[in-house]
């Protein structure tokens, strides 16, 4: 196991490389080492030393939470399996009857997850516009558990205040939800603006390198950390511990990653909206993006994720994203590498139909840390067809 350093008044760089991650007690290594183990030797019934099973609790583990814990701000926080694992965890602690308010632009899973899997329980939602405070209110019953978003959102990229719907939230006895997966905590700490619970996606940028699947929640309140805690233990959605290694490596570059991504992802977007085959470009950057003010405010930059429509429909975005040779053509997001999708044929496509439903025309970017003249020139030739 590793000891613990004072850190409280550290940045977030030295946060990303210190904290959870200090060298191992027994032996001096620098690096967290992988307890790859399932179970552990006890001195005598029910006296074991700090752990029992790796379900429950796993050295290598441990480090992470105390990891991204750190990082977003928070006291507390419990690592899974995946993104959907973390937010299926904090769905149960619903019961039937109760209600969920979420973004009417939210992640195809969870809109999946919320209307086709917790509606079997007898639990509603409505999807609602969370820039607009009066179409929150006129959302939110007596019923209402869960104010649910995820600043930007996936795949608008729309920004939500978080001060604001926290206080909606806690005006109405309710918990504010932030998905930071876009945003990381070294862009955006949703905790310090009030939300009650942070989750992650560790599969994207906090991982970076699109070798592993995880997932996050991150707390300040001890009540709630219990309940999840045991949530954890009981469902069983945990990280193995090589997964949490490759967490807590990928952690360690975050934040020069992530200037990395900001910075090529701002000048994508000054190409993308004078190109003529761009209809609009969704960038929360740009000072035309509707809540440019709203994300400014509460971000440090404005992300490596990029939105765009392009003119000719779904069947002109298809061809357009089949053509990228450097941008590669996948789901997901976050890492090292440049992808390109469809989200309204890809992950968005559980959303057909609904209030969630994405225009065909769109394409959204994952843009990653390559040369940026690389990632112009082709986008160039794949819009050019």
């Amino acid at each position: 196991m590793t000891g613990d350093k004072e850190n409280s008044e550290w940045g977030i760089e030295t946060l990303a490389i210190h904290a959870g991650q200090e060298p191992d007690l027994q032996t001096g290594a620098v690096t967290v080492p992988v307890y790859q183990t399932s179970t552990y030797e006890q001195d005598a019934v029910g006296q074991d030393r700090g752990y029992e099973y790796s379900r429950t609790g796993n050295p290598t583990r441990d480090a992470l939470e105390k990891s991204i814990s750190a990082l977003e701000g928070g006291t507390s926080g419990k690592a899974f399996a995946s993104g959907m694992a973390a937010e299926d965890t904090i769905l149960r602690l619903l019961n039937p009857g109760d209600h969920i308010v979420m973004g009417n632009d939210a992640y195809g899973g969870t809109f999946r997850l919320i209307s086709k899997v917790l509606t079997r329980f007898n639990i509603g939602w409505s999807a609602v516009d969370l820039s607009n405070p009066k179409a929150i209110e006129s959302a939110i019953t007596d019923k209402t558990k869960l104010l649910w978003t995820e600043t930007p959102s996936n795949p608008l990229l729309s920004i939500v205040d978080i001060e604001m719907l926290a206080s909606l939230a806690h005006d109405h006895g309710a918990w504010c939800v932030v998905d930071n997966t876009f945003a990381t905590p070294y862009l955006q700490q949703p905790l310090s603006l009030g939300a009650d619970f942070v989750v992650h996606s560790t599969t994207k940028y906090l991982g970076g390198h699109s070798d592993v699947v995880g997932g996050f929640i991150a707390m300040n309140s001890a009540d709630l950390n219990e309940e999840i805690g045991f949530l954890q233990n009981a469902i069983g959605a945990v990280p193995a511990p090589w997964d949490c290694y490759l967490l807590l490596r990928g952690i360690k570059t975050l934040p020069v990653r992530m200037d990395r991504h900001c910075e090529n992802a701002e000048k994508i977007t000054q190409f993308l909206k004078v190109h003529e085959k761009v209809e609009e470009v969704l960038y929360p950057g740009l000072e035309t993006h509707p809540t440019h003010l709203i994300a400014e405010k509460q971000m440090r930059k404005y992300g490596g994720m990029v939105s765009f429509t392009v003119k000719g429909g779904q069947e002109a975005a298809q061809e357009i994203v089949k053509r990228t040779k450097v941008f590669t053509l996948a789901e997901s997001l976050g890492a090292v590498e440049s992808l390109i999708e469809v989200p309204a044929a890809m992950t968005h496509l559980s959303a057909e139909g609904s209030p969630l439903e994405v225009d065909g025309s769109l394409i959204r970017l994952s843009v990653g840390i390559e040369a940026i003249d690389d990632l112009l020139n082709d986008l160039g030739q794949a819009l050019k067809g």
